[in-house]
């Protein structure tokens, strides 16, 4: 396998892959960024350190839990470790301890009035919630994301998962009516605790506009990253694990970038005969 720093550039969607080092800041003009996303291999908070104060509009991350190394333990779980029904190496958690850091950061990077979702299961939100508010986030609520199907445990089998909502300043999200419970099927055989790009894309579009930033300093195979160029956004991303690099790379190639549409870079229709004509006033019959 390639090392990171090996990866060659696609040419269909170039992007770059570094080991810390910092990307090159873009232009939030879709019509001027040469790159949709840009990804790195690293410790979270310390590539999240090497990023240029308010460089993101949006931060999408489900780092490893440390209370999944609980369920690990009982076996409740045959997707955090080698075994007949998962052939993947689990990962290094991220403690608890180490949410200080990675919230101040997070904060730091994000522009004025933008949001920032986490994803984590019920023991983590206890621990989460306030040092995410100390570090200056307004907690909004928890977002309940159901997986359509039953997973495993013992005590009313899991079928959910939360995702906490926080902002940074004020923004309005694109559509109010959105409900706090989205139902999207769970990733079978996939990436260990891979999100849905479907699920990602709701964020997304709730939370930015074409051209900016989504930011996942534990992006996996980049879900979110895959529905962020989907839609038009950019995207930077980070791992540590050599294997999700690649793959991330590798998908995030494939991904159509679309034309913006919208805003201040789309172009205005031509007036045609029946709209002019459609302005004329109507001769009164006689």
């Amino acid at each position: 396998m390639k090392s990171a720093a090996e990866i060659s550039h696609h040419t269909n969607a170039p992007a770059h892959v570094h080991e810390f080092a910092s990307p090159t800041v873009r232009s939030a003009d879709p019509l001027q960024v040469t790159s949709p996303f840009e990804l790195h291999r690293g410790d979270a908070v310390d590539w999240l350190r090497t990023l240029p104060t308010q460089s993101a509009n949006l931060v999408i991350t489900d780092p490893p839990y440390e209370s999944l190394e609980k369920h690990r333990a009982i076996g409740t779980t045959t997707r955090l470790k080698r075994s007949k029904a998962s052939s993947n190496d689990w990962f290094a958690i991220f403690p608890n301890d180490r949410f200080e850091s990675l919230f101040a950061e997070i904060w730091r990077i994000l522009k004025r009035d933008a949001h920032f979702y986490l994803f984590c299961d019920a023991e983590t939100m206890f621990a989460a919630k306030p040092i995410a508010e100390n570090a200056g986030f307004k907690f909004w609520k928890p977002i309940v994301w159901d997986k359509k199907k039953i997973g495993m445990g013992y005590h009313y089998r899991s079928r959910y998962e939360f995702i906490l909502f926080f902002e940074k300043g004020k923004r309005k999200l694109a559509n109010l009516g959105v409900p706090d419970i989205l139902e999207v099927p769970r990733i079978v055989n996939g990436y260990p605790t891979e999100k849905p790009v479907e699920l990602s894309r709701v964020l997304i579009e709730q939370s930015t506009a074409i051209g900016e930033r989504v930011v996942d300093p534990f992006m996996g195979t980049a879900s979110v990253g895959t529905a962020a160029i989907a839609l038009g956004r950019t995207f930077w991303g980070n791992d540590v694990s050599e294997k999700s690099l690649t793959l991330a790379q590798e998908r995030l190639t494939s991904v159509p970038t679309p034309q913006p549409i919208a805003g201040k870079h789309a172009r205005a229709r031509p007036k045609t005969a029946k709209t002019n004509a459609a302005k004329q006033p109507r001769k009164r019959p006689r």
